[in-house]
């Protein structure tokens, strides 16, 4: 199944994919959104899907496509998770994972600009694959931590560079308002290989291809980051884990390769799909 989160005439909802496109209902109509459907926990999303099926075919020119869980309870991003992207930041491959915080406010779905401040321009790309947590839970097993998961979807963890190593600890650098695209679909894991194997994943910018790799290069696997983090923090439905991006981002080009307005930025995840974002300045609303 593959759900999206929209905003349209009748306020937020979800449709699901179908053979003709996607259908949906207003979560008003539903009495659910995707994050307390997976709440749920069941058949919630099978029984939402069939109503969903049922719904109006929807015109995706009609509506703004929102991350597929818009106000997660958490945000918890993964650095250097690939050997390559390690070295390539002058790092040594962890041996533990290297955890930062993303917030809501970050977030935008696809198709709508991913946002350059004015206090900086030196705004990055970095593709990734998206776990979305399906059942909650702390001191979750490796064996059994890919029956918490509820989903998977694609993420572009956009960095303002300057403002990351302004001090010891990443987070403000990785959490400006409307930098991190997220989406387009919630995908459940039965369409997809066990923890997302042997996927390709491949960034572009300006239809150019700046990062390729497969998933099976993780550094810590799926379930290893759902594992590892729950020893330290209860994870809940909705949750989101950003698993890491491979090498060839643009901080560690010479010269430097940053995202600029009016430029395109795609990133494709083998089965998953593309999340597709603009690039726009900051604008004096957005600042105040």
């Amino acid at each position: 199944m593959r759900f999206i989160t929209y905003l349209g005439a009748d306020g937020e909802g979800i449709a699901v994919a179908n053979s003709d496109g996607y259908r949906g209902l207003p979560v008003a109509s539903l009495g659910a959104d995707l994050k307390q459907l997976l709440a749920r926990g069941g058949d919630a999303l099978s029984v939402a899907a069939e109503r969903l099926s049922a719904g109006a075919l929807l015109d995706l020119e009609k509506v703004r496509v929102l991350p597929p869980i818009p106000a997660p309870d958490k945000i918890i991003c993964i650095g250097l998770n690939y050997v390559d992207h390690s070295k390539e930041s002058g790092f040594e491959p962890p041996t533990y994972p290297t955890v930062f915080a993303r917030y809501a406010t970050s977030l935008v779905g696809h198709g709508t600009p991913i946002v350059c401040p004015n206090c900086s321009d030196q705004l990055d790309y970095e593709g990734e694959l998206a776990v979305v947590i399906g059942r909650g839970g702390r001191h979750i097993s490796e064996a059994d931590a890919l029956d918490h998961v509820g989903g998977y979807s694609i993420f572009n963890d956009g960095s303002i560079r300057d403002y990351q190593f302004k001090s010891p600890q990443w987070t403000v650098g990785k959490t400006f308002d409307a930098t991190g695209g997220f989406g387009p679909e919630l995908v459940t894991p039965d369409e997809l290989p066990p923890g997302c194997s042997g996927l390709k994943l491949e960034t572009r910018l300006n239809g150019e291809v700046v990062q390729s790799a497969s998933t099976d290069d993780l550094i810590f696997s799926v379930a290893r980051l759902v594992s590892i983090l729950s020893e330290a923090i209860t994870l809940s439905p909705g949750d989101v884990i950003v698993s890491g991006t491979p090498a060839g981002v643009g901080l560690a080009r010479k010269p430097p390769l940053w995202m600029k307005p009016g430029d395109v930025c795609e990133v494709a995840v083998e089965g998953v799909g593309q999340l597709i974002n603009p690039i726009a300045q900051e604008t004096a609303s957005e600042g105040s």
